[in-house]
């Protein structure tokens, strides 16, 4: 073995990181190949003892079996290591497949290439990501969630106080999935992501926080939507905690009752036209021309929708109170103006249904002016979600959505060190 051969070889064991009894025997290029691919072959001293994988006791080979890495590429080249592993006989744990210290057990990947791989997933979509290092999004996709299940495990939710929760739809259809946040977190807020929306999910996450240090009876307050069965739910399984309905959903929940109002009386006869974003925008200050005429001639025609969108622009003066004691007036004055001005017809029966739900739920909606933590961080959870349907573009199944969610969205520091 010359000289040459010789250093070549060191510096292909430094740089896979190769330790007794582990060595490297040889190298070939494969350039009929398109790309060219480089391949390693590694190899165990003769007569060296391995681990068992379960106790980590010193065993001889029981017999071998030849498997095959993918590698970080060698330059241009794409790379592969190819080593025969023992299982081991293990006195306590009977025989065993040894773990190689370059690949985690289960993978054709090195550990490397799977950390180079999540460094990718983080900044594009894995589809693209897929691409770029040569391999199928499906393969990506399980290492992906391999190292982010391993992370969300270790999520440590002992000083858990204050919870946020919304639900998204995941993709076209009735599939959601529901979001949990650290309201204290200013940055990577989601703690828990599960399939579903409602009781159920509020009962699993109860689960999740007791399994990961949480106590639920410390949770001072969790903030969510007015759906009926978040909040039956959360009384159930938080009784010590304020819920905060949080003032997205209010305006939400009125900009929704005024579309709906629009529609109906758009079907009805002959409307004005770039009526749709003059009234679903918050008030006029960004409206086009041709906006601030469509609401003139809803407002001086005596349509419906101009009612319903009045409605709509008086929550921004309950939402200016600077104080819970003129929240409260204003609250109550925004309630029984609203009974009394509206038409008793059909048209504006969602603005009515809204009403209702406001009054229902004004104690806790009052619970905002009593709240340490801003509305902003659930707005926020809109662009997590945005996010996510970007990075996991062509996603087939809703435990992607989640993983992406976790992915982007948790506080998981330690994923890429762990590999």
């Amino acid at each position: 073995m010359g000289v040459g051969d010789m250093e070549e070889r060191e510096v292909f064991s430094l740089g896979l990181g190769l330790a007794a009894p582990w060595k490297l025997s040889g190298q070939r290029l494969d350039i009929e190949t398109r790309p060219h691919e480089l391949h390693l072959e590694v190899v165990a001293e003769r007569g060296a003892l391995f681990s068992c994988p379960e106790c980590g006791r010193a065993c001889k080979a029981h017999d071998f079996a030849r498997f095959s890495w993918q590698h970080l590429n060698f330059f241009q080249h794409h790379c592969f290591i190819t080593a025969r592993v023992p299982r081991v006989d293990c006195p306590d744990h009977g025989v065993k497949r040894a773990v190689v210290p370059w690949a985690r057990p289960g993978s054709r990947f090195t550990l490397l290439f799977e950390q180079a791989a999540l460094v990718l997933v983080r900044e594009m979509p894995v589809l693209a990501a897929a691409r770029f290092i040569g391999i199928t999004d499906k393969r990506l996709w399980r290492i992906v969630e391999h190292y982010v299940r391993r992370a969300v495990a270790g999520l440590d939710l002992r000083g858990l106080r204050a919870v946020g929760l919304d639900e998204t739809a995941c993709k076209r259809g009735h599939n959601y999935v529901t979001v949990f946040i650290d309201m204290d977190r200013r940055d990577k807020p989601v703690i828990f992501v599960v399939p579903g929306k409602g009781k159920a999910c509020v009962a699993a996450f109860r689960a999740f926080m007791l399994g990961h240090g949480g106590e639920p009876t410390r949770v001072a307050e969790i903030v969510c939507d007015m759906s009926p069965a978040f909040l039956a739910a959360l009384a159930e399984n938080f009784a010590n905690a304020a819920i905060t309905v949080d003032w997205f959903h209010v305006v939400q929940l009125f900009t929704t009752a005024v579309d709906q109002v629009r529609k109906a009386e758009r079907r009805a006869g002959k409307f004005p036209k770039a009526a749709r974003w003059a009234v679903l925008k918050a008030g006029d200050a960004n409206l086009s021309d041709d906006q601030r005429q469509a609401l003139a001639e809803l407002e001086n025609g005596g349509y419906a929708t101009a009612t319903a969108y009045r409605a709509k622009e008086m929550l921004r003066w309950i939402g200016q109170a600077d104080s819970p004691q003129a929240a409260r007036w204003r609250m109550t004055r925004f309630i029984n103006h609203i009974g009394r001005c509206l038409d008793p017809g059909p048209l504006l029966e969602p603005v009515r249904r809204a009403r209702r739900t406001f009054a229902s739920n004004a104690d806790r909606i009052h619970q905002r002016w009593q709240s340490s933590h801003s509305n902003a961080r659930l707005e926020g959870m809109n662009g997590i979600f945005k996010a996510a349907r970007a990075r996991a573009r062509g996603y087939r199944k809703t435990a992607t959505f989640v993983t992406v969610i976790y992915l982007i969205g948790a506080p998981l520091p330690e994923i890429i060190k762990s590999t």
